[in-house]
């Protein structure tokens, strides 16, 4: 691929919560979420725009409602995962377009239902079911359910969690993620720590989900006055292969955060055409390095 200079939209989006308060004490709740691609002037995920098969780019971010109280939280509709929350998220801390592809799994779904529990003595778990339906319209291109489990211990500023994301069949017998990650909090410093393993029945070398596939993920961050330093090492097996991501952000003010970033991937994970999206994803890139300067405003 040639050099290019673009703007590449960071995952803007517009939504509306709202809630109600039972006599009870539990909590009724929605959220819609809708993105906004400013780089193409489109309603639809920068990542998704569409293509690959699909008819349209995720025109939704976020469609859910849900329960919550003293057992725990209900949802249903697309949201976050539970395997992403606790495996992946804590190494995604970064502001651009390029945070979230340094690891196996997939961020959000349609068509699923989740529990989180409660607390007990520092441990808590979250499930999820994901119909085939929603998956088939969620960027892992898996036409099968999804199962999602994980657990999670808080001892002080330290946070360990594990997590299982059942991917289905796939046409391979068996295609499940396991994972690990460890985070804690030493004063200005946030270290965080993943690993990822594939078992699945593709015996092909080099596929994504390819039968002992790993990802090792190491994260830093320092944050003095209004200035948040950060460092990423990755290794992901035949997506991205060895990343480097470097960061700083300046909170400018309570709404505004001014960033630059430098990321390099050894093999090509989310480095696409000019304002590219998954439809042009292409591994014969082998990889790529960008520098970028960017802002996020929240109101």
């Amino acid at each position: 691929m040639d050099s290019y200079n673009a703007f590449r939209d960071a995952y803007s989006r517009v939504g509306i919560k709202a809630g109600h308060t039972l006599a009870g004490g539990a909590r009724l709740f929605a959220q819609v979420e809708v993105p906004f691609d400013s780089a193409n002037l489109e309603f639809r995920d920068p990542y998704d725009q569409g293509g690959s098969g699909r008819a349209d780019g995720q025109s939704l971010r976020l469609a859910l409602a849900g329960i919550s109280g003293d057992a725990g939280k209900v949802m249903f509709g697309q949201q976050w995962l539970p395997y992403y929350n606790a495996i992946a998220a804590p190494v995604d801390m970064f502001s651009s377009y390029y945070s979230g592809f340094a690891t196996y799994t997939l961020t959000r779904a349609a068509d699923t239902l989740a529990y989180y529990s409660p607390t007990f003595g520092g441990f808590s778990f979250a499930a999820s079911y994901s119909g085939a339906g929603g998956n088939r319209r969620s960027t892992s291109r898996i036409d099968d359910r999804r199962i999602q489990l994980t657990g999670s211990y808080a001892l002080g500023e330290t946070l360990l969690s594990v997590g299982m994301d059942d991917r289905g069949d796939a046409g391979y017998g068996r295609n499940r993620l396991y994972g690990a990650a460890i985070s804690r909090t030493l004063g200005p410093f946030q270290l965080a720590a993943k690993y990822e393993y594939f078992d699945s029945g593709d015996k092909t070398p080099g596929h994504f989900a390819s039968d002992g596939n790993r990802a090792v993920n190491l994260f830093g961050s320092y944050t003095v006055g209004r200035n948040t330093f950060k460092l990423m090492l990755a290794d992901v097996e035949t997506y991205g292969g060895k990343v480097l991501h470097l960061g700083v952000d300046h909170q400018h003010t309570a709404a505004l955060k001014l960033f630059a970033e430098f990321y390099r991937e050894e093999k090509t994970a989310s480095v696409t055409i000019k304002r590219g999206g998954l439809s042009d994803f292409d591994a014969r890139i082998e990889g790529g390095q960008v520098f970028l300067l960017g802002a996020r405003y929240d109101f």
